[in-house]
Formats: structure tokens, C-alpha cells, sequence
């Protein structure tokens, strides 16, 4: 698979029959729909693709996850869900024999998950747990973290659902559970193991639960979905109405570029072009050029009719360049306007 970005001619979702959709920041934003995001899987569905829902969020039970996503127009049972939750219980079975004790910091959906897999959930450190398992959950105080914390010290094997720093919402960017995992981190000097994405654990769970030959990864984050995607060996698309800018995807590094860039999720609808390197250097998309010229990106919107293609054309400069082992200067490279 090629490591910069692919060209697709038709329909982008014409060329899968499978997509391993994210949630906040792709379907939704907290409890509030994307724009365009249900026309969009509508379309995939009626194309005959099929939908998981991947998320790194570990505390919801995935019938809620579901029920949430019916309500934004987007029908969906349990089985259509795969949480960070799950990935979690299956990484714990790796080292875990059934009955084995876990300390679980997180919601409802990581107990379950745990339950489901044979484990005793135990809730205090003083039981001497065999793990400790943390998700993220709005109700994760201090005194879970500390007592997560004792058991990391007295030698729990410590296990993440994922380390997003951040989670969409509503109302702006909030922490993750990257963030409160951090605060056991600081604590212990121990880094734990986490079974959510960039691992692309869940994205093969999927796959092995629903069949399919032909993935496609939908993802706002690049630290998380996308290089999910590239750790995974799927072609990944980036859409631009969550955590990661189209300047993010041009100054990305090369473990987490998308293989697609999207405005949101009509992009599934449309073609895709890719930069082609031109004789004199620069690269070209939909009419827009860039270069990279002392390490300065210079761009040229031209006549391009989709912003987005300002943005592919800047990937192939900058990464070509990045490549070769130029430095790029990063105030060189523009917020592009993809509203």
C-alpha cells in the first residue's frame, strides 16, 4: 500500500465492502450529530457496505452506543458496535486465565466487557487484583485513580482501553482517558498496555467478526484511527470534522497520514484525487499546486472548485519533502478553510 495518498476514481465507497467507522468526531460530537455524517453511511449501506462502529471509548455498553446512533439517524444494533471496552477484556485474556481478578477503573461498559470474558472484577487494591484495567468514564474521580495507582504498585499488571489525550464534545475538546491514565502513570512510573487504537487490535476483531475483504478506516483523529489504519495495513480515511485539521494530515507523521482526505462523510459518495508530482517539482490536485522551496511550504489554491484538494496537494509537497529529509517549517503551512 502506497505511503502517500491514493486516487480513487468512482464512488470512494464503491471500491470496499467493509468500513470501520469512529464515533466522536465522525458520527457525532457528544450527543450532537456531524453534519452529513448519516446521508453519508446511508449511502455506504445502500452501496452494500457493511458498519462497525469502532470506538476507544470504553464506557458505554455498545446497545447504548447503538441506541445513541438510531437517534441521529443512523440505525444500529449491538452487534454493530465494537468498543475499546471489548479489545480491552480480549488483551487481558492474553496473560489472564478465567477467574483471574481485575481491579476496573471506568463505566458500565468496561465491567461488562471484563465480566464477559470470564474475569472476577474485584474494587479494592487491597485484594490484591491480578490487573488493573482503565477506561474512560465522566464519573473516574481521585480516589479510583489512587486506588488503581496502589494496585500498579504492588505489581497489578496494568492494562489502558486507549490513551486518547482528548475526546470530542458538544462544547469543545475535553480530556480523554489519556489523560487520566496519565495521572497513574505520574504516580507509579508505569506505562500500561493498551488494547485500543493506534493498536489496530479492535479493527481485526472487527473484521474477523463480520467478515470482509475490502476495509476502509474512517477516522478524525490521526494519532489514534489513522495510524490504527497504517499499523493495521488499511487503507484509512481522515474527515475533517473532529479532533485533527487538514494542516494536521499535512505536517502528520508518516505512521498516522491518511490514505483519503474528506471534507466529512460525503466523501464516502465522492471521487478521490491524489497530488501528482509535476516536472518542475511541485505538486498538483484539482488545479492547486505546492512545492516546498528552503523548507517553506508554497502554495497555490488556483482554481481549485474543492478545498480539500489544497490539502492533498500540500500533503505530497510536504511529505515528499519530509521524506527526503527536509525540515519543514511548520508556520509555513496554513489552516485551510474546508467549510
Amino acid at each position: 500500500m502506497s505511503g502517500g495518498l491514493l486516487a480513487c476514481d468512482g464512488p470512494l465507497i464503491d471500491a470496499f465492502d467493509l468500513a470501520l467507522v469512529d464515533l466522536d468526531g465522525v458520527a457525532y460530537a457528544g450527543h450532537q450529530p456531524i453534519a452529513h455524517a448519516a446521508d453519508g453511511l446511508s449511502a455506504a449501506r445502500s452501496a452494500g457496505v457493511r458498519l462497525v462502529f469502532v470506538t476507544n471509548n470504553a464506557s458505554r455498553e455498545p446497545e447504548d452506543v447503538a441506541g445513541q446512533l438510531s437517534e441521529l439517524d443512523i440505525p444500529a444494533t449491538a452487534d454493530d458496535v465494537m468498543t475499546a471496552a471489548q479489545a480491552a477484556a480480549a488483551l487481558l485474556r492474553t496473560r489472564l486465565d478465567v477467574g483471574a481478578t481485575v481491579l476496573v477503573i471506568g463505566g458500565a461498559g468496561l465491567r461488562t466487557a471484563v465480566s464477559a470474558a470470564g474475569l472476577t472484577i474485584v474494587d479494592s487494591a487491597d485484594d490484591a487484583p491480578d490487573a488493573v484495567v482503565q477506561g474512560f468514564s465522566p464519573e473516574v474521580g481521585w480516589k479510583d485513580l489512587a486506588e488503581a495507582a496502589f494496585a500498579v504498585q504492588r505489581g497489578a499488571w496494568f492494562v489502558a482501553s486507549n490513551r486518547d489525550l482528548s475526546i470530542p464534545q458538544a462544547r469543545g475538546i475535553a480530556p480523554g482517558n489519556g489523560s487520566l491514565v496519565a495521572a497513574v502513570v505520574a504516580a507509579t512510573g508505569v506505562e500500561p498496555e493498551s488494547a485500543g487504537k493506534p493498536a489496530p487490535t479492535m479493527y481485526q476483531m472487527a473484521v474477523d467478526r463480520v467478515g470482509g475483504n475490502r476495509t476502509l478506516v474512517i477516522g478524525d483523529r490521526l494519532d489514534t484511527d489513522l495510524a490504527g489504519a497504517r499499523a493495521g495495513g488499511f487503507p484509512g480515511l481522515h474527515v475533517l470534522t473532529g479532533v485533527n485539521s487538514g494542516r494536521d494530515a499535512v505536517l502528520a507523521d508518516a505512521s498516522m497520514r491518511p490514505h483519503f482526505i474528506g471534507r466529512d462523510l460525503r466523501a464516502l459518495t465522492q471521487a478521490h484525487a491524489a497530488p501528482r508530482h509535476r516536472e518542475d517539482g511541485s505538486w498538483e490536485c484539482g488545479g492547486a499546486t505546492a512545492r516546498v522551496d528552503g523548507g517553506r511550504l508554497r502554495l497555490d489554491h488556483g482554481e481549485a472548485s474543492d478545498p480539500v484538494d489544497s490539502v492533498r496537494a500540500a500533503c505530497g509537497a510536504v511529505w515528499a519533502a519530509r521524506d527526503d529529509g527536509v525540515r519543514i517549517d511548520e508556520d509555513s503551512v496554513p489552516e485551510f478553510d474546508v467549510r
